[in-house]
């Protein structure tokens, strides 16, 4: 027996009238349409939680090598562009001996670190200083968009700390790269190791994974640099490196 609106009593559908196929009625449509909206929704939830799993920032392999404190070589002059720089910005070079020389590596920090270097490396692109600036070297922020390698790393350097971590643990560092040339990095020391982000590469290695020579570094403990221990520094003197200059350091 049917009603007057079309359902059968016990059953909350009805004929549609085309072809004798049915449909839900109001009440019961509701329920369904929850029910669709509440699947779809813990669908996407778990797709959104896999993906996280797939892509989110697993911490690296703590490096027990470099889980010592204090530097690791005499002071030495600091580079004349970071000197400069220095000059015009020096809330950018205070060191502050409160801060802690390094830094507590958490999930969320590595995050912030690769998103960082990421974005940098997308934003700007390179120049050398002498069509920038017309000088053979200088240290500045890319504020325009352009900028050469010491550039990339003084603004990932200055976005960091914006982001709570502390200057101190961030240090503007020079080394010999692939093609024996002077090249700067930021090295950002950690309770895991130290780690290096360069312009190069949206990779985040451990110092002794990026096969450059590692020649100096701004100091933790005041405004001179520190000389690196070359017998850690893979192939410093050695083979292709032997002989290199250092593109941003003085002659």
């Amino acid at each position: 027996m049917r009603r007057v609106d079309g359902t059968v009593p016990g059953f909350p559908f009805g004929p549609d009238g085309l072809g004798g196929r049915w449909h839900w009625s109001g009440p019961a449509r509701r329920i369904r349409q929850a029910a669709s909206l509440a699947l779809v929704g813990g669908i996407l939830m778990l797709g959104g939680a896999a993906t996280h799993a797939r892509t989110g920032a697993a911490l690296p392999a703590a490096d027990t090598a470099d889980a010592k404190d204090g530097e690791i070589g005499p002071p030495t002059r600091p580079i004349p562009g970071w000197t400069d720089f220095c000059r015009r910005m020096p809330a950018e070079c205070t060191v502050d001996a409160r801060e802690p020389a390094r830094i507590h590596l958490t999930v969320a920090t590595w995050r912030t670190l690769r998103s960082v270097n990421a974005r940098v490396n997308a934003r700007i692109k390179p120049i050398t200083d002498k069509a920038h600036w017309g000088v053979v070297d200088r240290w500045d922020f890319p504020d325009d968009g352009f900028g050469d390698c010491e550039d990339y790393q003084l603004l990932k350097r200055r976005m960091l700390a914006e982001r709570g971590l502390p200057r101190r643990a961030l240090l503007m560092t020079v080394v010999i790269d692939e093609i024996d040339e002077g090249h700067a990095v930021l090295t950002v020391r950690t309770d895991r190791g130290d780690f290096i982000l360069d312009n190069k590469t949206d990779a985040i290695r451990n110092w002794r994974r990026t096969g450059y020579s590692f020649v100096k570094r701004a100091g933790q403990d005041g405004p001179a640099w520190v000389a690196l221990d070359k017998e850690d520094a893979p192939e410093v003197g050695k083979g292709r490196n032997a002989g290199a200059q250092v593109a941003t350091a003085e002659p």
